[in-house]
């Protein structure tokens, strides 16, 4: 028999052992055994003081955020946790695997073997010996004659056989997932670029024979090249040259006027320069991550021009710079701020048309948002739609993917979450590192070893003048589309609905380019895939920016096009791109004659916007949101 307050001693005892297992405990005490509260208060439940307090979590979220915040400054917005567990991963399995261990070394071997014959053939022919491995077709850092000459292609030779052996050691190991797998190939391949022959001065001819013949002078000029670059890095200006094209000068000087601003767009409308004009006007929607006039270069390369001079309306979205004020914008405010704010400006300068949608980019993308949720209106707003070099489909958006996971997106988010904005020189990390060794190595090599700086054209002056991109939209669309991949699989919502790309009925003309590395072309190919709709695809030449901008006239230029009807069979993209035939010229002619096809008869030209209507003419092109720095 146990006394009546020893069994409420245990009651209780046993009470605060259940809380401290962590399950809810009530404290009961009908016998009075608990003192009087007055003297003795009762102390708070344990099971309520396990509970996190809102300060911990708060100071929790923000230690988190601040710390990754900044590792990525000194990082260029890197996750290093995701380059660790891509390493172990491999590492890991590697260990694992005896028989891929096997492997690698009999790699190993042979490539030795095959290094000392190519030795033994250049000492049998005084230093020239036919090479034992050829560099990959876009690998042009030992094209020069000086490359093949005894011990320099030894040295090339040597970097190339040790760059393929780490190819296969990183690839094809058993169980290493395949994201790690391509990032840790990728990684692999920059550190080897750090040690490439051609960076140095001792092991590459070309510097050498430079130095000899000029007595050092290249260093002298390389190092004020170098000095020139580090101040206008520090001081916020644009690089060497830069300066010689002035937006509404030298380039976006199409002429025309702002007939519509708010606090996220200015909409420009281009003045006319034909008596008559097609009655479908043409949208513009740009990228954000740059200024609008990738597409309104110089006069002799500018789209909006040469769209202009075949008797189109034009209008162009150029979008704001934003600031830490604009953290919250998402991707719906883009959305009705921008393309909805824009289509209904035209609406009212061009009543009763429909509209030709041009989207760049990830203008493109939003493009194709906007349209897939109108789809469902009583009443679309276009006749057509293009899109150039735009992804609907990330499932397999290329290498930048390598930088696209749920550590590397958090920690980008972080980084936006402190300053209320990714500003794009903190993503230039990411973009140097997908052509390493032609957008520094090389570069770097030339402009500081060699002495030599690069003219500067508007091409990469307009790359130079980038923009910000606010916090929530930026996390969106990483999240929703490159990380979930939600618009190719339905599930991103629009008003709370999700939407769909296969809704689009009108006829799409998309454009992928063959060395892109933002939108690689098979990605854009899904275009053909996901839709239920007339579309003409065309493949040409060129990289994300230079293959869009490919006017009538430009050099070396070609492009394949086809036409799948909506009934008709799908084809894959690669025997697409076989099957094609190849066309000689510019994509634009072929383009204009598209929209030529798929547009009314020619009328008159419209006013230059419409007072009474609210969208007078404000400003003339291109306006002030261009020049937010």
């Amino acid at each position: 028999m146990v006394p009546h307050a020893e069994k409420k001693s245990v009651a209780v005892a046993g009470s605060l052992a259940k809380a401290k297992s962590g399950r809810t405990v009530t404290m009961t005490d009908p016998a009075g055994f608990w003192p009087d509260e007055k003297l003795f208060p009762r102390l708070p439940s344990p099971a309520f003081l396990e509970n996190d307090s809102y300060t911990s979590n708060a100071l929790a979220e923000v230690l988190n955020r601040a710390t990754h915040a900044s590792f990525a400054k000194v990082t260029k917005g890197l996750s290093p946790t995701s380059l660790i567990a891509a390493y172990f991963d491999w590492l890991i399995h590697l260990a694992c695997a005896p028989g891929k261990q096997v492997q690698l070394s009999e790699k190993a071997i042979r490539k030795l073997v095959r290094l000392q014959h190519f030795m033994l053939e250049c000492a049998a022919s005084q230093g020239h010996a036919d090479a034992c491995i050829e560099p990959l077709p876009q690998d042009r850092r030992f094209q020069a004659e000086a490359w093949q000459q005894w011990p320099f292609n030894v040295l090339y030779q040597s970097h190339l056989l040790a760059q393929q052996w780490w190819h296969v050691a990183t690839t094809g190991v058993p169980g290493v997932s395949s994201h790690h797998e391509r990032v840790l190939e990728f990684t692999a391949r920059q550190l080897l670029d750090v040690f490439a022959p051609s960076n140095y001065v001792a092991t590459n001819p070309e510097i050498l024979a430079r130095t000899l013949a000029e007595g050092g002078l290249n260093f002298v000029r390389g190092f004020q090249n170098f000095l020139e670059d580090w101040q206008n890095e520090a001081g916020g200006k644009p690089p060497a040259g830069a300066e010689k094209f002035r937006p509404g000068q030298e380039v976006a000087a199409t002429p025309g006027k702002v007939v519509y601003r708010n606090r996220l767009i200015e909409l420009i409308q281009y003045t006319p320069t034909t008596e008559t004009v097609r009655p479908e006007p043409v949208l513009i929607v740009p990228a954000w991550i740059n200024k609008y006039y990738i597409l309104d270069l110089s006069p002799h390369n500018s789209m909006i021009r040469y769209l202009v001079g075949k008797g189109y309306t034009v209008f162009a979205i150029s979008w704001k710079n934003p600031d830490p004020g604009d953290r919250d914008l998402g991707m719906d405010d883009y959305g009705n701020l921008g393309i909805i704010a824009a289509l209904n400006a035209i609406a009212a300068i061009v009543p009763d048309e429909e509209v030709h949608g041009v989207g760049y980019c990830l203008g493109g993308t939003l493009l194709a948002i906007a349209a897939s949720a109108m789809a469902r209106k009583p009443r679309q707003p276009f006749r057509s739609l293009s899109f150039f070099a735009a992804q609907i489909d990330f499932e397999d958006p290329g290498e930048l993917q390598l930088f696209i996971d749920e550590s590397q997106v958090q920690f980008l988010e972080d980084m936006m979450w402190e300053q209320g904005f990714l500003d794009s020189k903190q993503m230039s990390g990411a973009f140097q590192l997908l052509r390493s060794s032609d957008l520094f190595w090389s570069s770097n090599m030339r402009k500081y070893l060699l002495g030599e700086r690069p003219g500067m054209i508007d091409l990469i002056a307009w790359n130079a003048d980038s923009t910000r991109m606010p916090y929530r939209m930026h996390s969106e669309y990483l999240r929703n589309l490159y990380l979930n991949n939600d618009l190719a699989e339905g599930r991103f919502e629009v008003d709370g609905h999700p939407v769909t790309i296969s809704d689009i009925r009108v006829p799409l003309f998309c454009v992928g380019t063959d060395r892109d590395h933002v939108a690689p072309w098979r990605s854009v190919y899904n275009w053909n895939r996901m839709t239920d709709t007339e579309v003409t695809f065309v493949l040409t030449n060129g990289g994300h920016n230079a293959g869009v901008v490919s006017e009538p006239g430009h050099h070396n230029r070609h492009y394949q096009i086809a036409t799948r009807q909506h009934d008709d069979l799908y084809t894959d993209p690669d025997t697409w791109a076989a099957t094609t035939p190849s066309r000689e010229g510019s994509w634009w002619t072929a383009w204009t004659d598209w929209l030529d096809a798929h547009s009314g008869e020619a009328v008159a030209t419209p006013p230059m916007g419409n007072a009474e209507a609210g969208y007078a003419p404000i400003i003339d092109a291109p306006g002030t949101y261009v020049f937010l720095k």
